[in-house]
């Protein structure tokens, strides 16, 4: 009984993990060596809703015709089997500088799942996805301060790296004691509004989805975080990035790919973020980044070789969070007693500067230039060194 409790609450507190080192991780670049990525199904989509500790999250970004930006999300998350909790959240950035970034998060009620686990549900909350699995209708009433109502129809297929997306965690991997999946929609269409104070807002243009599921502690799965949204008039470029805290070797897992309408033009695992430049931020010491280079290589399905890049300064970042005072009480639990955790996310939309974003893309002998609205996020957990 006593070591039962006693390994609850390093689950719920989080205390430090032994270095296992890169043996304990079977990243998922493992698997896209022979099987670059896999376009989703509809069922590839279902919740996982796991009932020991984890962090699912089903996220969409909308990139406005209008200049505005934003996210909603749904977040389930379990402490160590003990307590289940979900969360709604939704951030508007404004195309006008001087209009503060609208933020909402409000605990949910009354969580279930729809039979097919497809389907996400909660008091004044439903998140449903059609029956030919290619739109989500994305609905809240929960704060009255900004009120969701957003469809989000896929335009070009979704995919996951490798056969499954798994990057496994374990000193066994044949039975792990973690993982990390992400699946997504690079390129998709929206419509809708957020209605806040001052009226609606209007969110028809671009989207992009990411499902997301942490089955394990967060901040023993990653230290450190990149990502990029990039959407243009005719590709879609997109990446997530996480670095294993020393526990697990710092080990660099990348998943992106390259988008357009009808098709994945290449996808998987050989894509990267790079900080060209960075300062030192004096409040928490992280090094801000200032200028970033994202790189993706890999081949269309007819075995033409595809690069592509987009680096450069995002302007001032529009926002910095500090995720301990956003957090949930629940998931400050998880973090608390982990030593040196710090977390801060940095989050970048170029355009709000009037910055311009261009994505560089070459596909065989054909060199193509476009530019289009990025938003990117730089996220610091813990120390990898």
């Amino acid at each position: 009984m006593f070591n039962w409790a006693k390994q609850t609450l390093a689950n719920v507190v989080g205390t430090e993990e032994p270095i296992y080192g890169p043996s304990a991780i079977k990243s998922i670049a493992e698997d896209a060596k022979t099987t670059p990525y896999t376009e989703l199904k509809r069922t590839d989509l279902k919740w996982a809703a796991m009932d020991s500790t984890c962090v699912e999250t089903q996220t969409f970004y909308f990139t406005a015709d209008n200049g505005n930006l934003a996210f909603c999300q749904v977040i389930y998350s379990n402490v160590a089997g003990i307590r289940t909790t979900c969360q709604f959240n939704s951030k508007i950035f404004f195309a006008d500088a001087s209009k503060p970034n609208l933020w909402s998060t409000t605990p949910l009620s009354h969580h279930e799942f729809s039979e097919d686990k497809t389907g996400f549900y909660a008091t004044d909350c439903a998140l449903e996805l059609s029956e030919d699995g290619t739109t989500y209708t994305i609905k809240s009433m929960n704060d009255p301060q900004a009120i969701v109502n957003l469809k989000v129809t896929r335009v070009a297929p979704g995919f996951v790296a490798g056969k499954d997306g798994k990057t496994l965690f374990g000193t066994d991997l044949s039975d792990p004691w973690g993982s990390m999946r992400h699946a997504f929609w690079p390129r998709a269409v929206a419509e809708g509004t957020i209605m806040t104070k001052d009226g609606p807002v209007d969110f028809k243009g671009k989207a992009f989805y990411s499902h997301a599921l942490q089955g394990m502690k967060p901040h023993h799965a990653a230290a450190r975080w990149n990502f990029v949204n990039f959407q243009g008039p005719t590709y879609s470029a997109i990446m997530m990035e996480f670095t294993t805290p020393p526990s697990y070797g710092a080990t660099v897992v990348d998943v992106g790919g390259i988008a357009k309408d009808g098709e994945i033009i290449t996808a998987g695992t050989s894509c990267g973020a790079k900080h060209l430049k960075t300062k030192q931020d004096s409040e928490n010491d992280w090094p801000e980044p200032t200028e970033i280079k994202f790189t993706w290589s890999g081949t269309t399905k007819d075995g033409k070789a595809v690069e592509a890049v987009i680096e450069g300064s995002f302007g001032d970042r529009v926002d910095r969070i500090d995720v301990m005072a956003e957090v949930p009480g629940f998931v400050k639990k998880i973090v608390a007693g982990a030593a040196g955790t710090k977390p801060y996310i940095y989050q970048f939309y170029p355009h709000q500067h009037k910055i311009p974003t261009v994505l560089k893309l070459k596909i065989g002998d054909q060199e193509i230039t476009e530019e289009g609205r990025l938003f990117s996020e730089a996220t610091f957990i813990s120390e990898t060194d």
